[in-house]
């Protein structure tokens, strides 16, 4: 059999998953009529974006979480979106917000280990020419906004 793995995966990542009507039926004991209805009506209003697959990223070689903050050169102060919007292009971005305090960004990366994040930051830091970057490396997720771990 074919192997599609990482395409599956990068599918997930961008929306791919859908919910389970029949199954969210049974919890909340409604019909699944009234199910879908709702949930199309929460997509069209916009406070549903997207449905996502939740990983276990080590089994997918993304185990390596790191958060990145940043501080952008004083020629990208004033457009921080232009900035995050071409950064978060990345797949291995998982999240990227501008911020207020003593940072412009602060940035969540996936990456597969330290060699990759380190070639990442090297990348970046020569292509956009931050001001300064610091790094806090996640150890372990307790809880994701999805779920307990």
């Amino acid at each position: 059999m074919k192997d599609i793995t990482p395409k599956l995966i990068s599918m997930f990542k961008s929306g791919y998953a859908a919910p389970q009507i029949a199954r969210i039926a049974r919890e909340i004991k409604q019909p699944s009529t009234t199910i879908h209805y709702n949930i199309k009506k929460l997509e069209r209003d916009g406070a549903v974006k997207a449905y996502k697959a939740v990983f276990d990223y080590k089994k997918i070689d993304q185990g390596f979480c790191t958060y990145i903050l940043i501080n952008l050169s004083q020629d990208d102060y004033g457009d921080p979106e232009k900035i995050a919007e071409e950064m978060a292009k990345d797949d291995r971005v998982e999240s990227i917000d501008i911020c207020t305090g003593d940072n412009e960004l602060i940035l969540k990366l996936r990456t597969k280990d330290i060699d990759e994040y380190y070639e990442y930051v090297k990348f970046n830091v020569k292509k956009y020419g931050f001001r300064k970057m610091s790094s806090l490396t996640s150890l372990k997720q307790i809880k994701s906004e999805f779920m307990m771990q």
